[in-house]
């Protein structure tokens, strides 16, 4: 089967552009779009509050494909974009962009793209880490506290800069080990970790 993929981010936007530009590309290739899944939402949003994670995500099976305008379609930032096309990419699925020209499915190069969009979510992750302990230091020096004070229970914790990547993992089938051992930590820290976060939701 093939989608097309359009989003917007306002109702003040029209879809209709994304609509008639994958319908060009589709009638020189000789395609059809069998299945459209349009939706007026913003890209920051998580990918299971949006129709790309509630349906694309779920209905789509190997040997799909997924037309859409470009890859910022699928999301606002670099970890969120990288961990769709992993997920597609795993699951046999197809992704191309007109714009981009990106053409992911199963073969090598998708493959080398695959490892090149994990590395990337690792860097940015690390990226992100980097600058917190940055901030850290440079809130230490200016005298302010740090940590909690005593009697205090904690609020963030070693996982928590990792919330968004954790829920998004799992809900789409990453195992607790696997992941655990991704983040450097035990199956019992990331599993309390979990508690925490349903505890808290």
């Amino acid at each position: 089967m093939t989608y097309g993929y359009i989003r917007v981010s306002t109702d003040h936007q029209t879809t209709e552009n994304q609509r008639i530009e994958i319908e060009r590309f589709c009638k020189i290739n000789n395609m059809h779009i069998d299945c459209w899944i349009d939706e007026k939402i913003s890209g920051t949003k998580k990918p299971q509050n949006r129709k790309l994670g509630k349906i694309l995500m779920k209905e789509s099976k190997p040997g799909d494909l997924i037309i859409c305008t470009e890859i910022s379609r699928l999301g606002r930032s670099l970890i969120m974009v990288m961990n769709i096309l992993q997920f597609f990419l795993d699951k046999g699925i197809k992704v191309w962009t007109i714009k981009d020209g990106y053409r992911l499915g199963d073969d090598i190069q998708s493959k080398v793209l695959a490892f090149a969009f994990g590395l990337s979510a690792e860097i940015e992750r690390k990226l992100i880490s980097e600058r917190t302990k940055l901030g850290l230091q440079r809130a230490k020096l200016n005298g302010r506290h740090l940590g909690r004070m005593k009697g205090q229970k904690p609020v963030n914790y070693k996982l928590s800069q990792y919330d968004e990547y954790i829920r998004f993992q799992l809900l789409f089938g990453r195992s607790k080990l696997s992941l655990a051992r991704e983040l450097g930590v035990t199956w019992v820290t990331l599993n309390r970790h979990l508690s925490r976060i349903l505890f808290k939701s």
